[in-house]
């Protein structure tokens, strides 16, 4: 494929911000052109021929500007190659096993076709927004649990994918 692969996704505090920076950094070291943009900036995705989106999970649901690009621009994702992260756990347990996909996203990858999907470590830290985060703060359960190469070895897998066989 010599065509340009968006990663778009939905964050609150940045984590999953940083996770898609570094799956695009490994589309590009591939040969791959790749954008990271977040999901609400994104108005127009003609440009692209195959798409990574992602998003931070909360309270069970994936983030609500990943739900709604998936939504937004879902024919041209289902026309296109299409994977799908999430980034949430706080604690080993991603790195640990599979963890599938919420329902509503399990939902959108069977009507768009995503090739696959993962989930990784989340990231919350002192200074994150948000009522509940800081509750979870309090409680002493924050943390990073990102695993930058399993993210790395991902994103290698989905260049791999793109590039075909050769």
């Amino acid at each position: 494929m010599t065509g340009k692969v968006l990663v778009a996704y939905g964050t609150t505090n940045g984590s999953t911000a940083q996770i898609a920076e570094a799956i695009t950094e490994v589309l590009r070291k591939n040969g791959l052109a790749a954008d990271a943009q977040p999901a609400r900036s994104v108005a127009d995705v003609s440009s692209y021929d195959a798409f990574v989106v992602g998003g931070g999970l909360y309270a069970g649901r994936w983030h609500k500007d990943a739900r709604r690009f998936v939504r937004r621009h879902r024919r041209t994702l289902a026309e296109h190659p299409l994977w799908l992260f999430s980034s949430g756990p706080l604690d080993a347990s991603a790195a640990e096993r599979d963890i599938p996909p919420v329902p509503g996203l399990k939902r959108a990858m069977e009507r768009l076709d995503a090739r696959g999907h993962t989930t990784f470590g989340g990231c919350l830290q002192e200074g994150a927004k948000g009522r509940i985060a800081g509750m979870i703060l309090r409680s002493g359960k924050g943390g990073d649990y990102r695993d930058f190469e399993a993210i790395e070895a991902w994103a290698g897998r989905v260049a791999d994918d793109l590039r075909g066989p050769g």
